[in-house]
């Protein structure tokens, strides 16, 4: 240990000692008052005026299958409006034309890991999750340390 440490311990014992000494102080009765007045406000106040944490299950369920029905709604009516499509029939050939060349991409994507998965040994194959794994631990470790540094520095007597 070195001098600054132990008068670092020192002054934080007799800043201890002497706080745990001092008289607690009452909060003033205005304060109280106003406190749990705003309490009993909140308590009043109906579900849906409070958090959506704190709605009733079925409140919640309903509003966010409204929301995802809008959402729905409105990607239908921004496809019917920009391809001038006029029945839901048309949107939903559209949307099935349009998903087709998706899916084959993926099933492409899908079979060439698999062959990349057939191909490379799998000594390299743990060797670069072993790899990934002590890089993200180091930026780990070197974040902590960032924040440690710039962050939590001791407070030094006379600054």
């Amino acid at each position: 240990m070195n001098e600054h440490t132990t008068s670092a311990e020192k002054l934080e014992r007799v800043l201890h000692q002497t706080l745990r000494g001092a008289a607690m102080r009452r909060a003033p009765a205005t304060l109280e008052s106003r406190v749990f007045a705003e309490l009993e406000r909140r308590a009043a106040l109906p579900w849906w005026r409070s958090s959506f944490a704190y709605w009733p299950a079925m409140a919640r369920v309903a509003f966010v299958l409204m929301c995802a029905s809008l959402v729905v709604a409105m990607l239908l009516g921004g496809i019917s409006a920009f391809v001038e499509v006029r029945s839901f029939g048309e949107i939903e050939a559209l949307l099935l034309s349009w998903t087709q060349p998706l899916t084959v991409v993926l099933s492409s994507a899908g079979g060439l890991t698999a062959l990349l998965a057939r191909v490379i040994p799998p000594f390299w194959l743990y060797g670069g999750l072993a790899f990934g794994v002590l890089m993200y631990v180091l930026l780990f470790g070197l974040g902590a340390a960032a924040y440690r540094t710039l962050y939590l520095r001791p407070i030094v007597a006379g600054e």
